[in-house]
């Protein structure tokens, strides 16, 4: 897993991004699933670093569409 920078997600076109959101959030419900079961996880870190990943995408969607309203 690689870890995404803005700097990349920023160059990503709309559908891009939503395609690569899908596949965090379905990545991320697999790796707590593990962790719930009491597996032992491929990587400790995998589920802090999907959540990141995920808000940065949603960081460049805002972005793109003009809301900063909460800002």
């Amino acid at each position: 897993m690689t870890r995404l920078r803005y700097r990349d997600l920023v160059k990503m076109r709309d559908e891009e991004l939503g395609d690569e959101l899908g596949r965090l959030e379905n990545e991320l419900i697999q790796e707590r699933g593990i962790s719930a079961s009491g597996g032992a996880p491929t990587n400790p870190n995998a589920i802090g670093q999907i959540k990141k990943d995920i808000a940065r995408i949603k960081t460049v969607q805002r972005e793109r569409r003009g809301d900063n309203a909460s800002l």
